[in-house]
């Protein structure tokens, strides 16, 4: 018989706190339980560093779980620091009480991909960097905890500060606040990071910065479908998505399953950047080079009934403005692909006030797994 989610709570509920006399369940320190046969998987969420008292826990949780459920079952354990456990109770919600996630935001926008290397960060950057240049408050979550790029495109490389109520200060350049896990490792640092740790990291950044108010949050996702994006459609309520492809065939697939899965969802896909969609050579300026295909986002938005947000041509200055820390829309704005990038960001704005006047409101999503 399959091993159920509400087993390993119930098996948890078992194990307590050794200094705050309360079980793991009560103080909502099991997060992201992952089943798969014999295999369980969860992060034990720690409010400080605490190398003993973790690794005494590890050792209750994987007990209860043997004793009460299966002996053989395999236990695997991630301690996450989660600093909003180390306020003070009174800072708390009181019990009953839901804390509203990125509260003053407006405008919650998804930049997605299905493979990468399509440019996703690059116009997921530059579609923050535009709609700032219009004096809106811009923030800049880079979601992609794996392959953090905005410290690069911006070169910034700071530690943030801490709030005295424990939140992390965004860094803020060129009128963008944004947060990447790449302020807060070494550069050179991979994450050898399990599902659960990433999409824990997630939810911090979601309730743990101090974003304050914002008419536009641009998210930057990793590419793919992954535990990621179900944590943030599971998180917040989207405004919408904007998918980024290249014109070729093997991206235009993978741009199926980005917006299968946000209409699955039921987050409002505002539209397809083809990005790369052509060559202009400088010192030949009347050719245009189809490299990776020609109008294939195009057909693709026709057929998944999504609107085309903008073509943006395939260009160096675009590639030396994200290596050296200034988008392309602010170093060279009269740049043909900057001028393509602030077009596109018109045009989904325009998808989100169409949004707003014909849809209600996206809410945040629960996503149940059956056995």
């Amino acid at each position: 018989m399959a091993i159920q989610k509400e087993q390993i709570l119930t098996a948890l509920a078992h194990v307590l706190h050794p200094q705050e006399k309360k079980d793991l369940i009560a103080l909502d320190m099991i997060q992201d339980v992952i089943v798969q046969d014999k295999y369980i998987s969860f992060t034990l969420e720690m409010p400080e560093k605490d190398d003993a008292l973790a690794g005494q826990l590890q050792k209750k949780c994987e007990g209860a779980i043997h004793k009460f459920i299966d002996g053989e079952a395999i236990v695997d354990i991630q301690v996450g620091i989660n600093v909003s456990r180390s306020r003070k109770e009174e800072d708390q919600p009181q019990q009953g009480q839901q804390q509203e996630v990125l509260p003053g935001v407006k405008n919650i926008i998804a930049v997605a991909s299905g493979k990468g290397g399509v440019g996703k960060s690059t116009v997921a950057v530059n579609l923050a960097a535009a709609l700032a240049r219009t004096g809106a408050k811009v923030g800049l979550m880079d979601t992609d905890i794996y392959g953090p790029s905005i410290p690069t495109m911006f070169n910034l490389f700071d530690r943030p500060n801490i709030t005295t109520q424990k939140k992390l200060v965004p860094l803020e350049k060129h009128g963008i606040k944004m947060v990447s896990m790449g302020f807060l490792v070494d550069v050179n640092q991979a994450m050898v990071w399990r599902g659960p740790m990433a999409t824990s990291a997630i939810k911090q950044f979601m309730t743990e910065v101090d974003w304050g108010e914002l008419d536009y949050m641009v998210l930057d996702m990793p590419p793919g479908t992954g535990d990621i994006q179900l944590t943030i459609v599971q998180t917040v309520p989207l405004s919408g998505a904007v998918i980024v492809s290249t014109p070729q065939i093997v991206a235009l697939d993978d741009v199926r399953k980005g917006v299968a899965m946000f209409n699955k969802v039921n987050v409002p896909v505002l539209g397809v950047i083809e990005n790369m969609a052509y060559f202009i050579p400088p010192d030949m300026p009347e050719k245009k080079y189809h490299i990776f295909g020609e109008g294939g986002a195009k057909r693709l938005a026709q057929e998944l009934n999504v609107p085309v947000l903008g073509e943006i041509p395939l260009e160096q200055p675009v590639r030396e403005a994200g290596d050296n820390g200034t988008p392309i829309v602010i170093a060279d704005e009269n740049a043909p692909a900057a001028t393509k990038l602030i077009e596109a960001t018109a045009n989904m704005q325009q998808q989100l006030s169409l949004r707003a006047a014909e849809i209600a409101n996206t809410q945040k999503v629960e996503i149940k797994f059956r056995p």
